[in-house]
């Protein structure tokens, strides 16, 4: 009861002060606004003052920024862990992709599959990763992701190539494609205009082509002199944002020129940034496989430490469009699956 009070209490003070502002700012601007058009000069106000309050109204932005924030976020909030579906015969889950419809997909190390599985965990799909024809054989997908086109495309890195399922060449199987060689694959995406992402580990760079009909690549393009970049992730300005390796995650945007890299623009310190992915409003999501944590980078205010404990080795993320967070944790074998993000109840009688 008194935790319920107390909480109550906090709410009020935070409603008052928001209010208190917004009273205040718009007074001020309603009298400010003709004196200043009306008036040759600043009456009294000295220049000192106007660079004092263009400071604080600064500081002030931030602070209303993360207030914003961490409303609408949450911590440690575990909602289910789903097992490995492969079990611990083939090593632990690493590469994980949530589709729009809130379907994942994920692959584990040293296991010829990808797996599809609903929000909930239930395994719907199991694509064995076989070749066909003379060289028959499988293959171990690294990461996967989704193509616009709704097809399945993985980096293989013990082959050096990217692989993509096409549904349709065999009645009710399909067949693995190979799209050549790509030096050392890790980390795979699908940027906004459709294009394929590969973070190179070996050669230090992320590599983005598009597929014809025929499967052939085009317009091949490669962002060098990364530090052992490990995953890759489509930002929302048609660029991508890579982790390196014990280093830093950047931001590209779509010309392939760095905007930022993100421990230099929150002051964030990582000790080995893993899987990274942007959510649906453009917060970037990254987990920190040394550190154990995951935080999301949002495009207004300061990290926020969405998994703070629990996780033993986390590897790939991905987001879902409502509002959960999925998270391979290898040390665990498992995928975790956190509710991050709050949205408020709709009104009676909207949709």
């Amino acid at each position: 009861m008194a935790t319920t009070l107390e909480t109550s209490q906090q709410k009020e003070k935070l409603l008052k002060a928001l209010y208190t502002l917004q009273l205040k700012s718009n007074t001020t601007l309603q009298t400010a606004g003709p004196l200043l058009s009306s008036q040759q000069g600043m009456g009294m106000v000295t220049e000192l003052q106007v660079q004092q309050l263009a400071d604080k109204t600064k500081t002030l932005c931030r602070d209303l920024d993360d207030i914003n924030n961490l409303l609408h976020y949450r911590q440690d909030e575990l909602v289910r862990q789903i097992p490995n579906p492969t079990g611990s015969r083939y090593g632990c889950v690493r590469g994980i992709h949530c589709s729009r419809d809130g379907s994942i997909y994920v692959t584990a190390e040293a296991a010829p599959w990808v797996h599809v599985l609903s929000s909930t965990g239930q395994v719907l799909r199991s694509l064995p990763c076989c070749q066909t024809g003379r060289e028959g054989g499988s293959f171990l997908p690294e990461d996967v992701t989704v193509t616009r086109a709704g097809m399945v495309a993985v980096a293989d890195m013990t082959n050096g190539a990217v692989w993509v399922f096409n549904p349709h060449t065999t009645p009710s199987k399909g067949e693995w494609i190979k799209i050549g060689k790509v030096g050392s694959p890790r980390g795979v995406g699908v940027d906004s205009t459709g294009k394929i992402l590969v973070a190179d580990y070996a050669q230090g760079q992320v590599r983005s082509f598009a597929l014809d009909h025929a499967f052939r690549t085009l317009n091949i393009r490669s962002v060098p002199n990364l530090q052992g970049p490990r995953y890759v992730s489509p930002a929302p300005n048609g660029g991508f944002v890579v982790s390196e390796e014990c280093g830093d995650v950047k931001v590209f945007v779509s010309s392939h020129k760095a905007v930022c890299s993100l421990s230099s623009k929150y002051g964030h310190q990582f000790g080995n940034p893993a899987g990274v992915c942007v959510d649906a409003e453009g917060s970037v999501v990254v987990a920190d496989e040394q550190r154990r944590t995951v935080h999301l980078f949002p495009q207004s205010g300061a990290p926020i430490c969405l998994v703070s404990t629990g996780l033993r080795r986390p590897a790939g993320v991905a987001c879902s469009p409502f509002g959960h967070l999925f998270v391979a944790d290898t040390g665990e074998n498992c995928v975790k699956v956190f509710k991050y993000h709050v949205r408020p109840r709709q009104p009676l009688g909207t949709l």
